[in-house]
């Protein structure tokens, strides 16, 4: 039996029962997919539910305030994919007319958009014959062909592109690519596959030559820059202070606490020596909380070690920040780690 059918015979033995894979409706698929981009399936379920509530269609994410769209993404991480997907469907509304594109070259260009999710939309909504290559894709084709060039090396991108274009069913090609996909997340797992019921098990190449624990090879990252921060927690009586992330930085246009950021962990005696607290408190009267919350936050290529510090600001002239109830605090979208904080922290801020 050839590859692609017996993928699709699997498939349909024990695929899951996604909510997306009940539609054609490109809008719907192009949610899951942007979602499921960095977000487990179990997570992002609840997430993909949420979104097309509010969201229901192009012109809804199109008319929608970026906040609206940047809180419902709140916990999911790499928040510009909310931002891109917000963009794009402002630019359909522009440019399509509202209607999504059925070209694959027209989908390319929408913001966020790239070779992967182009491929999935076109195959999964139109039923276009472009294969897709995610990581669990990835990793059933350099197993079963036994391809040790490193997945995210240019060399490598091209031969297991040029491999999956090889294998796809043309005939079928939104049936092989969910196939192809699902198979890799359930049976060709990461980590200690069970082989003895895999279907492939008689012909993948890394079995027969005992690589499978070896593939897919991939080139390391850097090790992850470390940052300091210094977090600033300032209440004003019944007031806390806040500022949008405007930089390109990480969580762009997320709400946060006046930060100040070191390049070390810091005591109480340094912070109140660096110049940006004494711009920050402009000669106030103030007291501080010698003993800050530390939370240490990993990102992709950062590792964030942050201290929190209550400050109580006497007096009401307001400082240079947005100034707004403490009660409010939970309508602003914030990053994971600002969350985590408010998580243990909450109730005994909104009580002072």
């Amino acid at each position: 039996m050839k590859l692609d059918t017996l993928l699709i015979k699997w498939y349909l033995e024990n695929k899951r029962d996604l909510p997306w894979r009940h539609t054609k409706d490109p809008y719907i698929i192009w949610v899951s997919e942007i979602i499921l981009q960095q977000t487990r399936v179990i997570q992002g379920i609840d997430y993909f539910h949420r979104f097309v509530h509010a969201f229901p269609d192009i012109e809804s994410l199109a008319n929608a305030d970026e906040d609206a769209v940047l809180k419902l993404w709140q916990g999911l991480g790499y928040y510009s994919r909310a931002r891109n997907m917000h963009a794009s469907a402002k630019q359909i509304m522009d440019l399509h007319g509202g209607i999504f594109p059925k070209s694959h070259s027209e989908i390319l260009k929408l913001k966020g958009i790239g070779t992967y999710t182009a491929a999935a939309i076109a195959s999964f909504a139109f039923d276009q014959s472009f294969p897709v290559l995610d990581g669990n894709v990835f990793r059933f084709l350099a197993r079963y062909f036994n391809i040790d060039i490193p997945i995210n090396s240019p060399e490598g991108k091209k031969i297991f592109y040029e491999t999956v274009s090889n294998c796809i069913d043309k005939k079928n090609p939104a049936l092989f690519n969910q196939a192809i996909m699902e198979f890799g997340a359930l049976q060709c797992k990461p980590a200690s596959p069970d082989c003895s019921i895999c279907p492939f098990n008689q012909s993948c190449l890394a079995r027969k030559k005992n690589t499978i624990d070896l593939l897919p090879v991939k080139i390391k990252n850097k090790v992850p820059k470390i940052r300091h921060f210094n977090y600033l927690l300032i209440q004003q009586g019944s007031f806390i202070y806040l500022k949008q992330r405007t930089d390109k930085d990480i969580w762009k246009n997320l709400y946060d606490l006046p930060l100040i950021e070191t390049t070390e962990k810091q005591d109480a005696q340094r912070l109140i020596q660096e110049v940006a607290w004494v711009d920050i408190l402009q000669k106030r009267k103030w007291s501080l909380d010698p003993n800050p919350v530390f939370i240490e936050h990993q990102l992709t290529h950062q590792s964030i070690k942050a201290l929190f510090w209550r400050v109580y600001v006497l007096g009401n002239k307001e400082l240079p920040f947005m100034r707004i109830a403490k009660e409010q605090l939970h309508t602003y979208p914030i990053s994971r780690l600002l969350e985590k904080y408010l998580e243990k922290n909450l109730d005994g801020l909104l009580c002072i």
